[in-house]
């Protein structure tokens, strides 16, 4: 299990998005239309990065277990998801990045 001080390192450099960008991301039909919605309304992705805001905008020193577990949670999905590489032809418009977008990490952003 990692440390918060791993953690909070890996979210850091991960989580790329500000919680203004991830909103304005959020309202956007194209953030809703990926995602495993598991038979609810909302995906997986879109409620994370609902959670993300929150967080982001929560003190380190104020931040709860369940903080801690769903930013370990983040950075192994954006981790993963990065590993699998993305689309070779139109990155910009891909499921995958807007996949990305919704937890809070944009690949396109330097």
């Amino acid at each position: 299990m990692k440390s918060h001080d791993e953690i909070w390192s890996e979210w850091q450099e991960l989580v790329n998005m500000t919680p203004a960008e991830l909103e304005k991301w959020l309202d956007t039909d194209r953030s809703g239309s990926v995602g495993d919605t598991r038979g609810q309304g909302e995906s997986t992705g879109h409620k994370s990065g609902q959670r993300i805001i929150e967080i982001k905008r929560t003190k380190k020193a104020d931040l709860s277990d369940e903080d801690w577990a769903h930013m370990g949670k983040v950075v192994g999905y954006v981790k993963r998801h990065l590993a699998q590489g993305g689309p070779a032809k139109d990155t910009e418009h891909s499921d995958w990045r807007y996949s990305l977008m919704n937890w809070g990490h944009d690949p396109l952003k330097s």
